[in-house]
C-alpha cells in the first residue's frame, strides 16, 4: 500500500510558501495573455505585455486600475498562493459605468474608451501554466532548500526524446517510480541467477565428493585425502543453505516489495494530477476566449465613438451606451475567468507539492529496502565463507599430520614379503 507523507508537515510547508508569495507580490498585476497549447504539444512560450486599464475621468491624471483587480497572481513568482484576495466593487469596475458628468463637445474621445499602456513583461505561460520570466521579480525560494526535493524541480513540462511532444513534470516522477519498480525486479532476477549458480555448484560438489578417484590412497595421506573429499560434501551443504537463504531473505523480498496495488496507486496519482491539468487548460481557454471577447467589444466601442465624431445623433449615442455596457461586462467576465484560472492553478500547485513529496518518500523507502536486503546478501556471503573455512579446517589438520615415514611403516607392515635379507652363496 502507498504510504503518505505527514499532512501537517506539508501544510506548514505550503503555509510558509504562501506567506512568502504574499509578501513578494502584494499589489501586483495579473497577466495571463498567452496562447493555449494542448498538453501533448511541445511547450511553446508566448510572452506579451501586461495591460492596465485607466478609469474614465475628465483629467489625464485619473487613477489606473489593473484589469485583474490589482491583486497579484498566485503564480507571479512561479508558485501559488492559497490566500484569496477579496473582490471590491471599486476594483472590479474595469470599464466605464457612466460617462463623465461634465459635458464634452461632440467629436471628443469617449470617456469609455480604455487607455492602454505597456508595462514590462514579467510572466510567461507554457502549456497553460504561468511562470515568471527569468530575472524578473524577487528570486524564488525553494520549498525545501538543500534537499533537491521533488516538490522544487518538476513544475515545467519536458520534451520527450523525439522532441515532438511534451511530458508533464509529474509524469517524469511517475516514470521514476515505474523505473525503480523495474530495477527492483531485475535485481531479484539477478539474485535468482546467483541462487541457480549456488545450487548447481552444491550439486557438483556433492557429486564430486563421491568420486572413487584416489580412493586407494593409504596411510596418513590417505586419511587426509578422504577428509578432503568429505569436505566437498560439507561445502556443498553450506552452499545449498546459502542458496536457500538467498531465496527467502533476499530474492523473495525484492520480488514481492510493493506488489499489491502499487501500479494502481500510481495511476490514481496520475489521473488526479492530469485531471487538474485538464481543468487548468479549460480555465486558460476561458481566459483567452474572454480576452478576445473584450478586445472585440473594445473595438466595437471605438468604432461607434468614431462614428459619433463624424455624425452626432441620438441613435449613435445609444449605440455607444450599449457598446460601453457590453465592454464593461466583457471586462468583468475576463476578471472572473482570470480569478478561476488562478484558483485552479493554485489547487494544482498544492496537489503537486503534496503528491510529489509522497512519491519522494516512496523512493526513499524503496532505496532503503533494497539497501537492507543487499546488505543481508553480503552478510550471508560472509557466513558462507566462514562455514566453508570450517569445512577445510579438518583437512588442514590432517595434512599437517601427514608423515611419509609413518605411511611407509604402515605400508611395509601390511605389504612386506620378508624381512630376511639375501646372503652370499657358499661353495
Amino acid at each position: 500500500m502507498v504510504t503518505f507523507v505527514d499532512a501537517a508537515s506539508v501544510h506548514l510547508l505550503l503555509r510558509a510558501h504562501h506567506q512568502r508569495q504574499n509578501l513578494q507580490h502584494e499589489g501586483g498585476d495579473v497577466c495571463v495573455k498567452h496562447s493555449l497549447f494542448p498538453l501533448s504539444s511541445p511547450p511553446v512560450v508566448c510572452i506579451v505585455a501586461e495591460t492596465t486599464w485607466r478609469h474614465p475621468s475628465s483629467s489625464s491624471e485619473a487613477p489606473q486600475r489593473s484589469l485583474a483587480r490589482q491583486h497579484s497572481s498566485p503564480y507571479a513568482n512561479g508558485c501559488n498562493s492559497s490566500t484569496k484576495t477579496s473582490q471590491t466593487p471599486e476594483a472590479t469596475n474595469v470599464s466605464l459605468r457612466k460617462p463623465a458628468m461634465h459635458k464634452q463637445p461632440p467629436g471628443s474621445v469617449s470617456p469609455a474608451k480604455r487607455q492602454i499602456r505597456e508595462v514590462k513583461e514579467t510572466k510567461t505561460t507554457i502549456n497553460c501554466v504561468t511562470f515568471p520570466l527569468p530575472g524578473e521579480g524577487p528570486e524564488q525560494q525553494l520549498l525545501k532548500p538543500d534537499e533537491w526535493s521533488y516538490c522544487d524541480y518538476f513544475w515545467a513540462d519536458k520534451k520527450d526524446p523525439q522532441g515532438t511532444t511534451s511530458v508533464a513534470g509529474f509524469e517524469v516522477l511517475l516514470q521514476k517510480q515505474l523505473k525503480g519498480k523495474a530495477m527492483q525486479k531485475e535485481m531479484s532476477e539477478f539474485i535468482h541467477e546467483r541462487i541457480k549458480i549456488e545450487e548447481e555448484y552444491a550439486k557438483n560438489l556433492s557429486k564430486l565428493s563421491l568420486s572413487p578417484l584416489a580412493a586407494q590412497e593409504e596411510g596418513t595421506l590417505g586419511e587426509a585425502w578422504t577428509q578432503l573429499k568429505k569436505s566437498l560434501h560439507d561445502e556443498a551443504e553450506v552452499h545449498l543453505k546459502f542458496s536457500n537463504k538467498l531465496h527467502s531473505e533476499v530474492e523473495k523480498p525484492l520480488l514481492t516489495f510493493r506488489c499489491d496495488n502499487f501500479k494502481k496507486d500510481l495511476k490514481k496519482y496520475d489521473h488526479h494530477i492530469a485531471d487538474l491539468r485538464k481543468q487548468l487548460a479549460s480555465r486558460y481557454a476561458s481566459v483567452e476566449k474572454s480576452r478576445k471577447a473584450l478586445a472585440d467589444r473594445q473595438k466595437d466601442l471605438e468604432v461607434k465613438t468614431q462614428q459619433l465624431e463624424i455624425k452626432l445623433s441620438n441613435k449613435t449615442e445609444e449605440d455607444i451606451k450599449k457598446a460601453r455596457r457590453k465592454s464593461t461586462q466583457a471586462g468583468d467576465d475576463l476578471m472572473r475567468c482570470v480569478d478561476l484560472y488562478n484558483q485552479t492553478q493554485s489547487k494544482w500547485f498544492e496537489e503537486m507539492v503534496t503528491t510529489s513529496m509522497e512519491l519522494e518518500k516512496l523512493e526513499v523507502e524503496r532505496i532503503e529496502w533494497i539497501q537492507q536486503h543487499l546488505r543481508q546478501y553480503t552478510t550471508l556471503r560472509h557466513e558462507t565463507d566462514m562455514f566453508n573455512q570450517s569445512t577445510v579446517e579438518p583437512v588442514d589438520q590432517l595434512l599437517q599430520s601427514v608423515d611419509p615415514a609413518k605411511d611407509r611403516e604402515l605400508w611395509v607392515k601390511e605389504n612386506q614379503t620378508s624381512g630376511v635379507r639375501p646372503v652370499d652363496m657358499d661353495i
